[in-house]
């Protein structure tokens, strides 16, 4: 009854949003004789903002009809795709994971890695609260199903901590920041820019980067559906182009970059670059490495991350069952990617 009850309660979501965002999104991904490319982004400082702001995409595609919707987080991202109400998006590594394990199973592949995660989320506590121990009998917001989400319960278990001994708090965002200064909450694990904001009157406890080099990396990865992959294939390899040029001018000209993320953040340039540098971005070339995406006949290392990620994920009694690694590795969009990098 219970997975009954998830499952019900995952489609009256997923058919609310499709109520919501049906102006937005359009019916589907073909309407009036053009291309509908409904792309999910979220207020993260790398380079897909670069894509969205430049309208790299748009000029790539002159002939389609390309709508960007903007959402809080992987759980609302995924909630959409089985909504049916995007076809490409940004989602964290911990909700793909989750996405592709029981009981969602979500049809999508893993297209691009839009960065890997640093010092550009972390747990923030009140002053006085110096380490993660310290937590014990807290209240601690993060948003469920999230990379943060993630990073905290990895914390949680490495300070030998379980999760009944916090008050956990299911917040986006902007809603953690909001509570944080009604005093209604004790830390919070969040994102950049709202991070920026807990750190000016908070402590750091601990950051992603920290998180990584204990061995439960965190990255957010651009999905597609399976459905608009096999029937959008020179779409799915105009994003690509558009995304690893927008990662190219990052790196050659961060600060037209920032500029461009600045404007889409309502921050200053010196801001959007500063909160950029936190974040690691990848070429085409080497997303196609060993150590991520990997090749046609040889998936790389993030079906593994992802893999590991589920089963911690299943262990915390977020998702009901773990697929096999191989299920991860056919995630991995390797062909697509190696249409844009052969």
């Amino acid at each position: 009854m219970a997975l009954l009850a998830r499952r019900t309660l995952l489609l009256a979501s997923a058919a609310a949003l499709t109520a919501l965002t049906a102006t937005a999104c359009g019916s589907g991904a073909d309407g009036g004789g053009r291309t509908q490319v409904r792309i999910a982004y979220q207020a993260i400082p790398n380079a897909d903002l670069v894509v969205k702001n430049q309208r790299l995409l748009e000029k790539a595609l002159p002939d389609a009809d390309v709508k960007w919707v903007k959402f809080d987080s992987g759980a609302d991202v995924n909630t959409a795709v089985i909504a049916g109400s995007v076809d490409l998006g940004l989602a964290g590594s911990s909700a793909v994971a989750k996405g592709l394990s029981e009981p969602l199973n979500i049809p999508y592949k893993v297209l691009w890695i839009h960065d890997v995660i640093g010092d550009n989320e972390a747990l923030v506590a009140r002053k006085g609260i110096t380490s993660v121990k310290d937590l014990k009998g807290r209240k601690v917001a993060a948003p469920f199903g999230s990379t943060t989400h993630y990073s905290l319960l990895a914390a949680l278990e490495s300070a030998g901590l379980k999760q009944s001994d916090v008050t956990l708090v299911d917040l986006q965002p902007q809603d953690a920041l909001a509570a944080w200064q009604r005093g209604d909450i004790d830390a919070a694990y969040v994102w950049t820019p709202t991070l920026t904001e807990l750190k000016k009157d908070g402590t750091v406890l601990v950051s992603s980067r920290e998180i990584a080099e204990q061995g439960r990396p965190t990255a957010d990865l651009g999905i597609v559906t399976d459905a608009f992959a096999d029937k959008h294939p020179d779409i799915v390899d105009a994003w690509l182009e558009a995304e690893n040029q927008a990662v190219e001018l990052a790196r050659e000209n961060p600060g037209e970059a920032a500029a461009a993320i600045g404007a889409e953040l309502g921050l200053s340039a010196g801001e959007a670059e500063e909160q950029l540098g936190q974040l690691v971005l990848l070429t085409a070339e080497e997303q196609a490495a060993a150590d991520h995406l990997g090749t046609p006949g040889a998936p790389g290392g993030l079906a593994g991350n992802l893999h590991d990620a589920a089963e911690f994920l299943a262990s915390q009694k977020a998702v009901d069952a773990v697929p096999e690694r191989s299920v991860f590795e056919k995630a991995l969009a390797v062909e697509e990617l190696a249409r844009v990098t052969g």
